[in-house]
């Protein structure tokens, strides 16, 4: 099974990726798709870099990859297989989904945060366009509740 897991290098995503790791240890067949999707440049961000796209890129290359960091780091410890995707930027919802279709990935993790409900309808979050147009099941894991989690 091909794993696609979608990083913003945040706790939330350290969290995904031991999660992933447990499934591993548990018996599932599995190698990884670690991506992270950069948002596009900021008006100030274009203007600063004075038209320099290749610059741009490269620093939205460096910090997915930064991003990613952690979770490699992680991975490569249990010796599972893996690849890296950045992509230096994108609607982050479609770009792994393209990249669930380039990879032959069979399940997308992604992590969510505790949003609003009010936030949830004006913004929406890229869990839920995942759960809503994945081609391939989406596992949404969340942060332990610190309450939930005590002895």
């Amino acid at each position: 099974m091909k794993i696609l897991i979608a990083i913003d290098g945040s706790q939330v995503s350290h969290h995904e990726v031991q999660h992933a790791l447990q499934l591993v240890r548990n018996g599932l067949q599995a190698s990884f798709v670690l991506a992270n999707v950069q948002e596009a440049p900021s008006t100030y961000e274009r203007l600063t870099a004075q038209g320099n796209e290749e610059m741009l890129a490269n620093v939205a290359f460096g910090a997915g990859t930064d991003a990613l960091a952690e979770s490699v780091r992680l991975i490569e410890q249990a010796g599972v297989s893996y690849i890296t995707e950045v992509i230096s930027s994108g609607n982050p919802a479609q770009s792994i989904i393209e990249l669930v279709h380039l990879h032959g990935c069979n399940l997308i993790i992604t992590g969510t945060r505790a949003q609003s409900r009010l936030r949830n309808v004006l913004g929406g979050s890229v869990s839920r366009e995942l759960i809503d147009d994945a081609p391939v099941p989406v596992l949404v894991v969340k942060l332990p509740d610190p309450i939930l989690s005590e002895p």
